[in-house]
């Protein structure tokens, strides 16, 4: 509650000339008694306590002793410690009657620190909400760099915090100030720091391989060290103020274009802190020279990881499935991913490259792998029903031996053969195709003739191999059966007589 200068002076003038209490002082005036507390208090006037006794009252030196000795002694453990010497009262009054009697932490000043050109650098993290592409909904995290001397400002975005984009920001970074900092300054990022006892540091093995690549030392901020790595929080501060209210943007590769504009334009023409003539693009100017060179060879941070090939040519990739070749099932194969690709190799070989997708259950297939694989399941299924035909008629092989000469589609040929021997049944194909073969009539029409003739021969009816209405009259109407011997007799004669022509 904001009260006015007036009534503050009165609160003061009537507990010091006239010796009012808080309770009588807030009644007379209209105003909470907490006022009149917060007004005593900033005055500089000691707190007032109840008048009344309290059942800590008898535990007060024994907390004052205790406090004294251990500061840093929590409520909880301080109840449990009182409650074992007899102390009956609840544990939320015990903790809030506490916080009255323990002692203020004493402030802390810290060294300004000092840095010279190309020296140090900082780095750190910040989270920015969310990002939703597609179906996937990820963590929009910022990689923020500075130097310490100019304090140029590196930004730039993604959808995680694991390691690799981590170094992925490392090396932008370090290609936008062309050339890196002899020293890099960490939080305990996990990405940074694995554990930490003390003085004895477990760095992350990737970043110190990272580091060795670069040159560059890795130095941890002390714990509760605010002033080693306020640079970099600071630059943190300065970019959700200043970079990100109201930033509106199509999708990531648009907003980290905005951030290097943004780092290049704005972010480098604010006054230098230590000489505000300057600018921070001066600064980092004169501090350009100063840097590390870059290594001949970038590092590589590819995702590297194993995935099983299952039933279907995919391999599962953070919440995608990307096609390979068929041939490939059932294996483990390594893939490779950058921000924009997903590669797939087998020892060594890239056998499939995709474009990266961020969103969540997509399927992303290449056409030649859809191709191929059908054109595998087609071959699969005509081979089956070739050596299908070939276990109920063996003479079938011969048959489309002879229709290969002649130049048929043996795949029509096996699906029209197929529909025989369903019709027909296997004895009465194999039979007619023995006939077909012994007559030099190996073809569609001989084959089924044949058929037709043995039905004939064995007196039953022709076959229909389309299904009849359900009327008496069709269905019982008799049509007896032609010999067609005759026809294959004129065949054989024109045959005769296109010879003679020709010799």
């Amino acid at each position: 509650m904001v009260i006015r200068k007036e009534t503050e002076a009165e609160i003061l003038r009537l507990h010091h000339a006239e010796k009012w209490p808080p309770g009588t002082i807030a009644t007379h005036l209209g105003v909470h008694h907490s006022v009149v507390r917060r007004v005593l208090a900033a005055d500089g006037a000691p707190p007032v306590r109840p008048q009344r006794p309290t059942r800590i009252d008898a535990f007060l030196p024994f907390v004052q002793e205790s406090l004294r000795r251990y500061p840093g002694l929590l409520s909880s453990r301080l109840y449990q410690m009182c409650k074992e010497r007899g102390y009956r009262g609840s544990a939320d009054h015990f903790r809030h009657m506490i916080a009255r009697h323990r002692p203020p932490r004493p402030s802390e000043a810290f060294l300004r620190t000092t840095a010279l050109p190309g020296e140090h650098g900082q780095v750190d993290w910040a989270h920015f909400g969310k990002l939703r592409i597609g179906r996937a909904e990820h963590a929009l995290l910022a990689f923020v760099g500075v130097l310490s001397y100019s304090r140029r400002i590196f930004l730039r975005f993604y959808l995680d915090q694991r390691l690799e984009n981590f170094l992925r920001g490392h090396v932008a970074a370090f290609a936008a100030w062309n050339g890196l900092p002899r020293v890099l300054i960490y939080d305990n990022l996990k990405s940074a720091v694995l554990d930490r006892r003390g003085d004895a540091i477990l760095f992350n093995p990737k970043l110190v391989a990272f580091a060795t690549h670069y040159r560059f030392e890795i130095r941890p901020a002390a714990v509760a060290r605010g002033n080693e790595k306020g640079r970099v929080e600071r630059a943190i501060g300065y970019v959700r103020t200043s970079f990100w209210p109201a930033r509106r943007f199509v999708d990531l590769a648009d907003l980290n274009a905005q951030a290097d504009a943004w780092c290049a334009g704005e972010a480098s023409e604010r006054p230098w802190s230590d000489d505000r003539a300057k600018t921070v693009g001066a600064a980092f100017a004169d501090e350009q020279p100063r840097l590390l060179p870059l290594p001949a060879n970038a590092y590589s941070t590819e995702e590297v990881v194993m995935a099983k090939v299952g039933k279907t040519p995919h391999v599962r990739f953070a919440a995608n499935d990307y096609s390979v070749p068929h041939t490939l099932v059932r294996r483990t194969l390594e893939v490779r991913a950058t921000l924009e690709r997903v590669r797939v190799l087998v020892d060594g070989a890239v056998v499939a490259d995709h474009a990266r997708s961020f969103d969540r259950g997509l399927v992303v297939e290449a056409p030649s792998h859809v191709e191929a694989l059908k054109k595998s399941k087609g071959e699969a299924r005509k081979h089956r029903a070739l050596d299908r035909l070939a276990q109920a008629a063996p003479s079938s092989q011969q048959v489309f031996v002879q229709l290969a000469e002649q130049g048929e589609n043996l795949g029509r040929a096996t699906q029209y053969f197929l529909g025989l021997l369903q019709q027909y049944g296997a004895m009465a194909l194999e039979q007619a195709m023995r006939e077909a073969l012994a007559s030099g009539t190996a073809n569609y029409n001989a084959v089924r003739c044949n058929l037709e003739r043995a039905r004939q021969a064995a007196g039953l009816r022709p076959s229909t191999p389309v299904d009849l209405p359900d009327d008496a009259r069709v269905r019982d109407l008799a049509i007896p059966p032609r010999d067609l011997r005759g026809y294959d007799a004129l065949l054989d004669a024109g045959k005769e007589v296109t010879d003679d022509a020709a010799s």
